[in-house]
């Protein structure tokens, strides 16, 4: 079989050729380009400073104040009122109205998803109550429902869980606003997120102990994808505790020459990480994480070389839907190569796309080829390019052909004889951005609807 890659308009003429479908099946992509020192050595400026850490962090502040996807917990007010609580499990979702199936493949049937919903415990939200503060003390996702079923559109299909909504990492700090009937679950507020959480992931704690957390200093950047602490028999919550790409961590204020959950830390950062206790309440307590594991004293600096070097960090990860499966999703994947800089994205595409922060370029439906092929023309490595459902981040070009790293769990292009053809990609992966298509009438730049440029001020 053979592939016939895209034409792009205003290019060199000898982009118009046919490419051999190669063993993997993906069209494209040759070994070499799997280093990000391939796509760095192609850059002009590659460590040049697109954005100063006071203008990050200024924008990051309006990002808090201006995006109504976001949630400010330090403005928020220290009462809630039952309308405040029911609007955000509302917002969330609304009771499922199509057919779902569980990962047998089997009805999730009504008498089971009443008991989801009632779950909620909706009639239990006082008319007033204290603001409560938490923080999260391991991974843990975030769901629609207060359940771990997972649940799925199609027969079949198990991958894309329609319960699962994103993840909470080591640290992070949520407003607790209600709990579930059982108990297992807490429905919690974060900055980029409001939905369910599993209640033993979260210890309750002061508000000036939750919010202040993330300022203390000295602290750790986390720049690896997910590098986890040293094992500890000692201090089992923190024993190989996984820290995602982009987290601050602060220092623990304890001697350099003293033993850390059994071991001299003089080969480690030693972190101080919050714990759950018994009563649920928060603490605080040591735990190593090897100094040759990928962590930085702070925010890299954001250059389109290390823009480069952190997305490559991901590459090959699973594809996982609302950061199912240890992974993350499209929107998940550029929000934590960005965090690593310092860095704040909202959580969605459909967010991403539209926040008022970003430098944007939009297209509507009845924008011609031309105007979108030049707007592709001038994209710049880390722009995000949006189309319905799904953001790419762009890093360069070959023979003027544009190339995009993303998380994906598709990947489809034509063949010679014109039919889709899927390279069930399923991954954090690079391809070329055109022959990618959309649809069998359209490409992805056809369906173009933003293209973010992160790297400068709005």
């Amino acid at each position: 079989m053979a592939l016939a890659l895209a034409t792009l308009p205003g290019t060199a003429r000898d982009l118009d050729r046919t490419s051999v479908l190669p063993a993997s099946g993906v069209i494209g992509v040759e070994d070499a380009y799997f280093s990000p020192d391939f796509w760095i050595a192609r850059l002009r400026e590659p460590d040049a400073v697109l954005m100063d850490r006071a203008t990050i962090d200024a924008r990051n502040a309006r990002l808090l104040r201006e995006d109504d996807s976001m949630h400010d917990l330090a403005a928020l007010p220290s009462a809630l009122d039952r309308a405040q609580v029911v609007g955000w499990i509302n917002d969330l979702a609304s009771r499922p109205v199509k057919a779902l199936w569980d990962e047998a493949g089997n009805p999730v049937s009504k008498t089971a998803l009443d008991a989801i919903i009632a779950n909620r415990a909706m009639d239990a939200i006082p008319a007033n109550q204290a603001t409560r503060y938490g923080m999260t003390v391991k991974r843990a996702a975030l769901r629609t429902f207060p359940t771990a079923l997972r649940v799925f559109s199609s027969q079949g299909d198990t991958d894309i869980d329609r319960f699962q909504e994103s993840a909470l990492f080591p640290g992070d700090p949520v407003l607790i606003a209600h709990a579930s009937t059982d108990g297992q679950w807490l429905f919690v507020v974060s900055p980029r997120y409001a939905a369910w959480v599993d209640a033993k992931t979260i210890a309750e704690g002061d508000l000036a102990s939750v919010l202040g957390y993330g300022a203390r200093a000295p602290y750790r950047v986390i720049t690896g994808a997910k590098p986890r602490t040293v094992f500890t028999r000692e201090e089992p919550q923190l024993s190989e505790l996984q820290l995602d790409m982009g987290l601050r961590i602060p220092l623990a204020g304890v001697a350099l020459d003293k033993s850390v959950n059994g071991q001299h830390p003089y080969t480690s950062w030693i972190l101080d990480l919050p714990l759950r206790g018994n009563d649920g309440r928060l603490g605080f307590a040591p735990a190593l994480l090897q100094k040759n594991a990928d962590s930085a004293a702070d925010y890299l600096p954001l250059t389109r070389a290390n823009l480069i070097r952190q997305s490559f960090e991901f590459l090959g990860e699973r594809y996982g839907w609302g950061h199912s499966y240890n992974g993350r999703d499209c929107s998940g994947f550029v929000s934590e190569v960005y965090r690593s800089m310092g860095v704040q994205l909202p959580r969605n595409t459909s967010d991403q796309a539209v926040s008022p922060v970003f430098a944007r370029t939009h297209f509507e439906p009845r924008d011609s080829r031309e105007t979108r092929m030049t707007a592709v023309e001038a994209l710049d490595v880390g722009d995000l390019i949006y189309i319905p459902g799904h953001v790419m981040m762009y890093i360069g070009r070959i023979d003027g052909r544009p190339y995009v790293i993303h998380d994906t769990n598709g990947g489809s292009v034509l063949d010679t004889n014109g039919a889709l053809y899927s390279m069930h990609l399923n991954a954090v992966s690079l391809t070329p951005l055109l022959p990618l298509r959309f649809d069998k009438e359209h490409d992805y730049v056809d369906r173009i609807t933003n293209i973010v440029r992160v790297t400068r001020a709005q």
